[in-house]
């Protein structure tokens, strides 16, 4: 808030009631943190074979090793490469990412919901190169970017790296324990956290339902403050003993959410579908912290449900 201008928080508590999309806290440049111990997404490959159009299919997983949380891609257009019996193939089919979700760090993943939010479907990660042969110390390298930290809407790509992922198919791992490969201490938070939010407004996840297509989640907020206030968290995704990131990815500023009346609370529920076989959960949650749409992140444990 501009100290220069006397009349400005009179000028926002109008703005409030008048603005669907209104805050206390207006934004601001930002120096959101990126990791200085970041070490880039390593990846493994789970199984070597042929698709069913006779392609060579790598099956694979990707685990964030950057210490921080993170989002990956590989680039855009360009296709994989495969060294084998000392030629460089293109393997134009690659389909390696975090689905646009931060991972937490530690966490590793085989796959996220795609398609479109009308019409999702399970994105598996591999990689495709036609009709080439895997050949003994065969290494598939493919080109990625990243991002780590906070989600911030005004600096999306701030930070973001370039790096190579080195893959030998010959030391393909069939057996891997989804979603934590490396326990990072503090990370992983209970279902009764409290977290607070922007604004001062203490957050919770105040009930957790296991239906028939998944989870449906009750958040509460609750405003200390004087002005109503608004808590965007997304539809937060969950990852499981599948390595499956599921939900679908919107950018969690675009999600509706129900205003927090001054010191009044506010709930609302958001669903994921996950099937109901798939145990060992954990939400990966963005809450708007701080200043507006800048998101701290919090893997939050539900493991018994």
């Amino acid at each position: 808030m501009s100290r220069g201008r006397a009349h400005l928080p009179l000028l926002l508590a109008s703005l409030l009631f008048s603005c669907a999309c209104a805050y206390i806290v207006l934004p601001a440049d930002s120096d959101a943190p990126v990791s200085s111990e970041a070490r880039g997404w390593t990846a493994v490959v789970t199984s070597v074979g042929r698709s069913e159009t006779g392609d060579l299919h790598i099956d694979l997983a990707i685990r964030n090793t950057t210490g921080d949380w993170s989002a990956m891609t590989a680039a855009e257009g360009k296709p994989a490469i495969l060294r084998s019996s000392g030629q460089e193939i293109k393997c134009e089919t690659v389909h390696v990412s975090s689905g646009g979700h931060r991972l937490a760090p530690g966490f590793q993943m085989r796959g996220y919901t795609g398609g479109t939010k009308s019409e999702p479907k399970i994105q598996l990660l591999y990689v495709e190169c036609g009709t080439a042969e895997a050949t003994a110390g065969s290494v598939l390298a493919v080109d990625y970017s990243y991002v780590t930290g906070q989600y911030n809407y005004y600096e999306q790509d701030k930070g973001k790296l370039e790096a190579v992922l080195e893959l030998k198919l010959d030391e393909a791992v069939q057996t891997l324990t989804y979603p934590v490969a490396e326990a990072v201490e503090g990370l992983i938070q209970p279902a009764s956290t409290e977290m607070i939010a922007i604004n001062k407004v203490a957050l919770g996840l105040a009930d957790i339902q296991r239906t028939g297509e998944g989870f449906q989640f009750t958040w509460q907020a609750s405003n200390p403050g004087e002005y109503p206030s608004y808590v965007h968290i997304g539809d937060p995704p969950v990852i499981g003993q599948d390595g499956i990131l599921y939900g679908y990815y919107q950018t969690p500023d675009i999600v509706s959410v129900p205003i927090v009346p001054a010191g009044d609370k506010a709930e609302w529920t958001t669903e994921v579908a996950v099937p109901v076989e798939i145990g060992n959960c954990y939400i990966l949650l963005s809450v708007e912290s701080g200043k507006a749409r800048l998101f701290a992140n919090y893997a939050i444990e539900i493991v018994d449900q």
